[in-house]
């Protein structure tokens, strides 16, 4: 018998926006606030205030043994990078993860930058990755608003990622499922698998985030028992959006507008819950 999944009311997912939107506003303040000479840990206290404000809670400290608002990662630091000392450089290459609850509902959204100021070799390079994840996730999202089952979803992230040249696509780190829970099922892949998933159907809510190198795809954990880094050390970016199946179509929880702007270039146009 096939897996059941946890599927929404309207109304729930609608109790799912302030959450989502907390978790925008926490990435605008700690985006802005990236510049070389500040720390990692100076971006953690941004986010922690920015969760203050908006009455909501960090889920990623609910996470065993994770003690941090957000997660940081610079340049082969792909996911999971830990707040502390290190300092951002001219033409570093950072992506924040950031999740916040409110009422009992999650939010999880990520973004990366590339810092002005480094050699323009890299940094053209660096620019090319992060445009052609966020790309990849808007097209992933665009594909949710019409696929009849989630794994369609994987295969449009990576039509997406191979047009625009030679990428690695993390296989080990996904998309998720959300709402009384940062992490639920279904898993959500950024690449073709042969399993279609479960339907895709008003009521479903998942995250969907590519995580891509300019490099190969094999990576490792380091000492600290977090941080994701590349093992040829090549640079990542990481992209991620909550999103919400709605009866008219998609709806971004963790965008003002719903994603309006960003599906507007593949015919799509969010429908709230």
């Amino acid at each position: 018998m096939r897996k059941r999944y946890p599927y929404k009311t309207a109304e729930q997912m609608r109790a799912m926006i302030p959450a989502g939107i907390a978790t925008s506003n926490m990435l605008d303040r700690v985006i802005a606030h990236i510049a070389p000479g500040v720390s990692t840990r100076e971006l953690d206290d941004v986010a922690r205030e920015s969760l203050s404000a908006d009455g909501a809670t960090a889920n990623f400290m609910l996470e065993p043994g994770y003690v941090h608002a957000i997660c940081v990662s610079i340049n082969e630091e792909i996911v999971h990078g830990v707040p502390g000392d290190r300092v951002i450089r001219p033409g570093d290459i950072v992506s924040v993860d950031a999740g916040a609850i409110i009422d009992g509902w999650n939010g999880d959204s990520a973004r990366t930058v590339v810092v002005p100021g480094g050699d323009s070799h890299t940094q053209a390079r660096r620019e090319r990755l992060n445009a052609v994840t966020e790309r990849s996730l808007w097209a992933g999202i665009a594909a949710l608003a019409h696929a009849r089952t989630v794994n369609q979803v994987g295969g449009a992230v990576e039509r997406a990622i191979r047009a625009a040249g030679d990428f690695g696509i993390l296989r080990e780190y996904v998309g998720h499922g959300i709402g009384r829970a940062m992490h639920e099922d279904p898993a959500v892949f950024n690449y073709f698998v042969r399993d279609p998933g479960p339907a895709v159907k008003p009521g479903l809510t998942i995250c969907i985030e590519p995580m891509v190198t300019d490099g190969g795809e094999e990576t490792f954990v380091t000492e600290d028992d977090w941080t994701v880094i590349t093992a040829d050390r090549s640079d990542g970016a990481h992209w991620e959006h909550s999103i919400a199946v709605t009866e008219g179509g998609v709806w971004v929880l963790t965008a003002p507008d719903g994603g309006a702007a960003r599906l507007a270039d593949f015919g799509v146009v969010p429908v709230r819950p």
